[in-house]
C-alpha cells in the first residue's frame, strides 16, 4: 500500500471488493470519469491487476488489502483514507452470500455474511463519513441486491443482509437530504460474470436469470444514475418489474414461489 498525501484538486473515490466482478467494473467506469481510485479487496485476489487497468487509464490506483470482516482493519483502512485522500466517492460494493440450507452451513459461513455485508458497509461508512463531508458533493452508493425485497429460503441471511444495506442507506438519505453528502442504493438482479455464473441462474428459471446484465453495465448505469442524485437505482426493465412483484406481491405467495426457484439451483449442482 502506497503512503501518499493527495494533492488539492484531485478527486478520489474508494470501491470495496474491488478486484472482480462489479467491484472491477466500478473502478474501471470511475477511472474512464476520471477519478482516482482508493481499491479494496482481500489479499491475494488481483487487485494489482485491477490497479494496472486503472492506470492504464491515466488515473492513480492506490492498493489496500484487507479483511472487511475485522473491525481493526476497517478501522485501519479508514484512518490511512483519511489522513492521505479527499474522499468524494464510496462505493460499498464488497459482499457474500450463497445458496445453502440453513443446516448444512459453517457458523463462520453466517457470520461472514453479517459481518461483511451489515457490519463492514455500516461502519466504513461512518468512519469515512468526516472525510466525505468535507468535499463540496460527495456520493455514497451502496450495493444491495433484488433478494433485499423480499425473504428466500436456501438463502435466509444473505436476503435479510440485504435488506439492511437498502433500509440503512434511505435512512441515511433521508438523515443527509439537506447535507452535502449523497446517497443511494442499487439493488442489482443476477449478474453474467463468468459462464459458470449464467449457467447456474438458468437453473433457476425464466424470473432469476431475465434481463440478465455484465458487471460492466450495471456499474455504467448505477455510476450514471449516482451522479444524478438518483436515490435508488433501478437498473432496466427486469430490475424494475422485480421491484413491483415484491413489492405489491403478497409475501405468502412470493416466498414459496422464490424458494422453489432456489431449491431448483441446490438439486441440479
Amino acid at each position: 500500500m502506497e503512503n501518499h498525501s493527495a494533492e488539492n484538486g484531485k478527486q478520489y473515490a474508494l470501491i470495496t471488493g474491488a478486484s472482480q466482478g462489479l467491484g472491477k467494473a466500478f473502478a474501471l467506469e470511475l477511472a474512464r470519469r476520471k477519478f482516482h481510485l482508493i481499491l479494496v479487496s482481500l489479499p491475494n485476489e488481483g487487485l494489482p491487476f485491477v490497479a494496472n487497468q486503472v492506470a492504464e487509464l491515466g488515473q492513480e490506483a492506490h492498493v489496500f488489502e484487507t479483511d472487511l470482516t475485522q473491525k481493526e482493519n476497517i478501522v485501519a483502512l479508514a484512518n490511512w483514507v483519511n489522513t492521505h485522500f479527499p474522499l468524494y466517492v464510496l462505493i460499498n460494493n464488497a459482499g457474500c452470500g450463497g445458496t445453502q440450507s440453513f443446516q448444512d452451513v459453517s457458523i463462520d459461513y453466517l457470520d461472514r455474511i453479517i459481518q461483511l455485508n451489515i457490519r463492514a458497509t455500516s461502519l466504513l461508512t461512518h468512519q469515512l463519513l468526516s472525510n466525505l463531508i468535507k468535499r463540496n458533493q460527495a456520493f455514497v452508493l451502496n450495493v444491495g441486491s433484488v433478494a433485499a425485497y423480499s425473504p428466500l429460503g436456501y438463502k435466509t441471511v444473505y436476503p435479510a443482509s440485504k435488506a439492511f444495506v437498502h433500509n440503512f442507506t434511505r435512512g441515511l438519505y433521508q438523515e443527509f437530504a439537506g447535507s452535502n453528502v449523497f446517497f443511494s442504493v442499487v439493488n442489482p438482479g443476477p449478474m453474467m460474470t463468468n459462464a459458470d455464473s449464467s449457467a447456474r441462474l438458468q437453473k433457476q428459471g425464466l424470473f432469476a436469470s431475465m434481463g440478465l446484465l455484465p458487471p460492466e453495465k450495471v456499474a455504467e448505469i448505477a455510476i450514471r444514475q449516482l451522479f444524478r442524485r438518483d436515490t435508488l437505482i433501478m437498473l432496466n426493465w427486469a430490475n424494475k418489474l422485480t421491484w413491483m412483484v415484491m413489492k405489491f406481491l403478497p409475501v405468502y405467495i412470493r416466498l414459496p414461489l422464490l424458494t422453489n426457484a432456489i431449491k431448483k439451483e441446490i438439486n441440479r449442482t
